[in-house]
C-alpha cells in the first residue's frame, strides 16, 4: 500500500468521518474503511451532531490511492429508535467478520448517558447480525480494539469512561464471551486504544487529545510509554491539527497509520472531519 493523497477521505454526506478502520473485503477484493459517520454539517443542539450517528463504509481498489462512498453498515439496529453507532472494530475469523462496535441509545445533545460495546457478525461486510452486549467493566465504555495475544486468547482493549477515561481490557477464548482484566493502561485520560505487532514488538496507540499515545511491549502484557505521534500539526492538506482516534495497518516491514482530524480545530465550533 503506497502512500496516498491527503485527505485520504471525506465522507460526502455529513463530512465527519471519524474513527476509521480497515479492512481487506475477501470477496470484493478491496480495502474497506469503516467509520463513525458524525453528522458535521447538520444545524443541530449542542453535541448532538456527534450522536444519532451510523457506521459508514468507503472502498479502494487501487491500494488506497482513491475512496468511494459505499454506504452504512446494515443491521446493526440494537434498540428501537435513532440512536448512535461509534468506532467499529472489525476483523476476520473463522470464515466471519466481527464487529465490535460502540453504542449509545438515542441521541443525547450532551456527553451523556450509558455506553456500551455490541458485538456483531457477518458473512459479507454488508448485512450483520448481533450478538450480544458485552458485560464490561463499567455502563459506559466505548472504542473496542480486539488482537489475538502470545498465548492465543484473545483480548479486548477499551476505554472505560468511569474508571477515569483509563484503557481496559478483556480477555476470551472465543470472540463471543469476554471476562474483564482489569485497567491497563492509567497514566493519562485518553481514548481509542489500538494494538499491533510490528517489528518484533507490540505496540499500541491511543488518542489522548493532543497527539497519539504510544506505547510498546513485548508480551502484550506490559506497556512503555514512547514519544508521541501527530501532536504537531502537519502541513498536507487538513492535516494542520493533532490527529485523532488511530487504526493501524501493518503490511509486512511496513505500518500505516489510518487518523482523523478537525481541519480547523482551533475554532470551537469546528465540525468537520
Amino acid at each position: 500500500m503506497p502512500p496516498a493523497p491527503a485527505p485520504l477521505f471525506r465522507d460526502p454526506i455529513f463530512d465527519g468521518a471519524a474513527d476509521p478502520t480497515i479492512i481487506w473485503n475477501r470477496a470484493e477484493r478491496a480495502w474497506w474503511l469503516f467509520y463513525t459517520n458524525r453528522r458535521a454539517n447538520v444545524d443541530a443542539w449542542g453535541f448532538a451532531w456527534v450522536h444519532g450517528t451510523d457506521i459508514g463504509i468507503a472502498s479502494s481498489h487501487d491500494g488506497g490511492q482513491s475512496w468511494v462512498y459505499r454506504g452504512i453498515a446494515e443491521g446493526l439496529s440494537y434498540e428501537r429508535g435513532r440512536n448512535t453507532y461509534w468506532a467499529p472494530e472489525i476483523l476476520w475469523h473463522d470464515d466471519r467478520y466481527h464487529m465490535y462496535v460502540s453504542y449509545v441509545p438515542g441521541v443525547p445533545h450532551e456527553w451523556t448517558g450509558p455506553r456500551h460495546i455490541l458485538h456483531y457478525t457477518s458473512n459479507d461486510l454488508w448485512s450483520w447480525e448481533f450478538r450480544s452486549r458485552l458485560e464490561l467493566s463499567s455502563s459506559k465504555v466505548i472504542d473496542a480494539c480486539v488482537f489475538r495475544m502470545p498465548s492465543g486468547r484473545w483480548r479486548m482493549w477499551y476505554k472505560d469512561e468511569v474508571h477515569g477515561s483509563h484503557t481496559y481490557a478483556a480477555d476470551s477464548d472465543d470472540l463471543y464471551t469476554w471476562r474483564v482484566a482489569g485497567p491497563v493502561i492509567t497514566d493519562c485520560a485518553h481514548e481509542g486504544p489500538n494494538v499491533v505487532a510490528w517489528q518484533g514488538h507490540y505496540w499500541m496507540v491511543t488518542d489522548h487529545w493532543k497527539g497519539l499515545g504510544v506505547y510498546r511491549s513485548d508480551d502484550c502484557e506490559r506497556w512503555v510509554r514512547q514519544a508521541d505521534l501527530l501532536d504537531k500539526p502537519g502541513s498536507r492538506a487538513d492535516d494542520a491539527a493533532f490527529g485523532h482516534h488511530a487504526d493501524v495497518l501493518v503490511q509486512g516491514d511496513a505500518a500505516y497509520l489510518f487518523y482523523f482530524t478537525h481541519p480547523n480545530e482551533k475554532r470551537i465550533d469546528e465540525r468537520t472531519a
